[in-house]
């Protein structure tokens, strides 16, 4: 298949907020790809190229702008090659290399083709061709079952490899895609309360646990081999040796564990959030240890355990886990959580989260089963633009544009980002230095007194509200916007949307309230 029949069907997807018509669009061009072509496919669509970072900037790929083919005649297969051989080519003398590379795919390209390119390896492609619509578009190109469809792609953690099968495989071979130990799982995530009264009442009894400000992983053990995910399914098994310590020593021989870690300092209490995430993404072992909290068990010594609720799962869990699950306490009495979560705050943790016995393990979906309650919000969003600072930080990008996934559409592209606000405050000198540094190598153009960057870079932010605005086009506005820490265990498609922080606005607020909390350049 031609680069330009992706292109065609991207143009269109993004040109309609209708889902069929997006599902049936790219399920068109699913039914036309030849069986190499598949996962290469599903990578451009989603602009997410099986071979990952391609380590290609904006400021290399705006210099490739010469003569374009007139006509398209670039593969799907050719982009891919492509792609696998910037990924490979390293050490003396490769900056040549990968530039000669560059040259000879925007030769080959047309001019559109060329643009979708460098907006697939900056990162910046935004269209409707969301994970969740693609995997509607794979059940009906292969006329499989979509809850067979979202439970292969869940439990394989590839979509491209579940497209593949239910276009070229049996139902049979689709139906027996199931947990491996060593493979990452899809993790279950959790929708937000404001209160543990709120998460009760929808939870029913539940396990009220500890949230942690840590970073989750997702731990496999087979007899003597370990390995150790991130919330993407990044493999860090070889920078937390100590966790890997851990899974050796639990009584079991196969188990897949989900939790979360975090550093302690000497007295027990956790450490700040950065210096978590510093030590995380460490490459080697450094003097700060990671300590690894496990909240959920899908898999034990050859029992598959994620359809079972949790209360089994639970049981094994304490089994496994012993020492090192996370503190819990199993009530349905309101007084006794609300106790509880003030315990976890008392020891330095946010909040807590409220989780019904009865739920199944929901990889990969957002649903009400797990409940989070922080008392202070915070919100993970993506940085779309950086201002200069003043004064002392006149040397540094500064402020930040703040940006919430709007994967309707409804307030710009579909599945793109609508901006909700600025903020420079809660930066240090550090971070500041690493941030001008990160963003100049995401930059896809300007915006006044700054740059316009890829939206590939989560960032927690903590706020005291939001308000209406008529500033920006989704009508909110944060109110005292202040930066936690960068989020780099995150993807950009588990960033808040647009509809979470709208569901925030008071009943009745004025809707020409000002929104110039945090806006202002520093």
């Amino acid at each position: 298949m031609l680069f330009g029949d992706i292109d065609a069907a991207l143009t269109t997807v993004t040109g309609t907020r209708s889902r069929l018509a997006k599902v049936e669009t790219l399920a068109a061009v699913l039914r036309a790809l030849d069986p190499d072509e598949i996962e290469p496919a599903v990578g451009l669509l989603t602009a997410a190229p099986r071979q990952g970072r391609l380590g290609v900037g904006w400021r290399t790929l705006s210099t490739r702008g010469g003569a374009h083919a007139p006509t398209s005649s670039l593969t799907i297969s050719e982009v891919d090659e492509a792609f696998a051989r910037l990924v490979k080519t390293g050490g003396a003398g490769s900056v040549s290399v990968r530039t000669a590379l560059l040259d000879d795919l925007a030769a080959r390209a047309t001019a559109t083709e060329w643009q979708l390119l460098v907006r697939i390896m900056t990162g910046e492609l935004r269209t409707g061709a969301l994970e969740g619509v693609l995997v509607d578009a794979v059940a009906r190109a292969s006329e499989r079952d979509g809850a067979l469809v979202r439970r292969a792609a869940m439990l394989s953690g590839d979509l491209g490899e579940t497209a593949r099968i239910a276009l070229t495989g049996a139902a049979e071979e689709l139906a027996a895609v199931g947990l491996v130990v060593g493979r990452g799982v899809q993790p279950m995530l959790a929708s937000t309360a404001k209160t543990v009264a709120e998460a009760l009442e929808a939870a029913g009894r539940a396990s009220v646990e500890y949230k942690l400000d840590g970073a989750r992983i997702q731990v496999h053990r087979h007899g003597d081999e370990v390995r150790v995910f991130t919330r993407t399914l990044a493999d860090v098994t070889h920078r937390v040796p100590e966790i890997v310590d851990v899974a050796l020593s639990l009584p079991v021989d196969d188990v897949i564990l989900d939790g979360e870690t975090l550093s302690l300092d000497d007295d027990g209490a956790p450490r700040p959030f950065q210096d978590t995430m510093a030590r995380f993404g460490a490459e080697t072992a450094q003097a700060i240890a990671l300590r690894p909290w496990f909240f959920d068990i899908l898999h034990v010594d050859g029992r598959d355990l994620i359809d079972e609720p949790l209360r089994a799962r639970l049981d094994e869990l304490q089994r496994a886990a012993g020492e090192y699950r996370i503190p819990a306490q199993l009530t349905d009495d309101v007084e006794v959580a609300e106790a509880f979560a003030r315990a976890a705050l008392d020891a330095g943790h946010e909040g807590v989260m409220v989780k019904g016995l009865d739920a199944a393990y929901s990889a990969g979906r957002r649903g009400k089963s797990w409940l989070k309650v922080k008392p202070v919000h915070t919100f993970d969003l993506v940085v779309l633009g950086v201002e200069r600072g003043s004064g002392r930080r006149a040397r540094w990008f500064s402020n930040l544009h703040l940006g919430a996934r709007d994967p309707a559409g409804l307030f710009g592209d579909p599945g793109g980002f609508v901006m909700v606000g600025k903020t420079f405050k809660g930066l240090t000198d550090d971070v500041l230095r690493w941030q001008t540094a990160h963003f100049a190598e995401r930059a896809t153009g300007e915006v006044p007194g700054g740059i316009r960057v890829a939206p590939d870079t989560v960032v927690e932010i903590a706020i005291d509200g939001v308000q209406r605005s008529v500033r920006y086009p989704g009508g909110v506005a944060l109110r005292f916007a202040r930066v936690k820490g960068y989020r780099p265990d995150k993807r950009v498609g588990d960033a808040d949307t647009i509809d979470t922080l709208r569901a925030m606005l008071p009943a009745g607020a004025d809707a020409g309230a000002p929104s110039d909390d945090g806006d202002t350049a520093s």
